[in-house]
């Protein structure tokens, strides 16, 4: 069993935001797997399902991004997963260009307060990631209200691409294929 937790913010005003893209792959993964992800639990919108003949669980965190840890925790207990192997947490990175993906087995936080909260929830940083760029923030600009603002006509054309590929770096993720999904996406272009 895998669990597949996207990281955002639960409410209407942060839909779209560049915050919310790990929401987002969560809804492009439920739509074309047909997983409804609509039952609270865990302090997360959850729903259960297969892909390609493995046993999921997609996860949306409700706990506003600073805090998913305590959420992705239960998720963990609750459902016993070995989290170096059976978690993927799908999140939002500035440094990353926009729509441009990074595939990690481990990692710091760089900075992201989200997985931050994770990591010191689960006590180490080796858990599998999709990070989605969003784009560096402009000079002069404070970071909470970029990564909260939306994204333009053109940027969202980007990230449509870019939720296509998330979806596919985390099927292959959890068949057990990272290292391809890192060779795959892990470049720029």
């Amino acid at each position: 069993m895998f669990i597949i937790a996207g990281l955002g913010n639960p409410g209407s005003k942060y839909e779209d935001t560049r915050h919310n893209v790990g929401f987002d792959v969560i809804d492009r993964i439920s739509k074309e797997y047909h997983i409804a992800v609509d039952t609270r639990k865990h302090r997360a919108l959850i729903g259960k399902g297969v892909i390609d003949g493995i046993k999921v669980i997609l996860a949306k965190p409700q706990t506003f991004m600073n805090l998913s840890g305590e959420s992705i925790r239960e998720l963990v207990d609750y459902y016993k997963v070995d989290e170096a192997t059976e978690l993927i947490v799908i999140y939002d990175d500035i440094s990353l260009d926009v729509g441009q993906l990074r595939i990690r087995k481990k990692g710091s936080a760089g900075g992201h307060n989200g997985i931050k909260n994770i990591i010191a929830h689960l006590g180490h940083d080796v858990f599998m990631r999709v990070k989605v760029g969003v784009g560096e923030k402009p000079k002069g600009y404070d970071l909470a209200d970029y990564v909260l603002g939306h994204f333009s006509k053109e940027e969202k054309e980007k990230m449509e691409v870019a939720y296509e590929k998330a979806v596919q770096a985390v099927r292959m993720a959890g068949l057990g294929e990272i290292d391809e999904a890192m060779n795959q996406f892990n470049r720029k272009g």
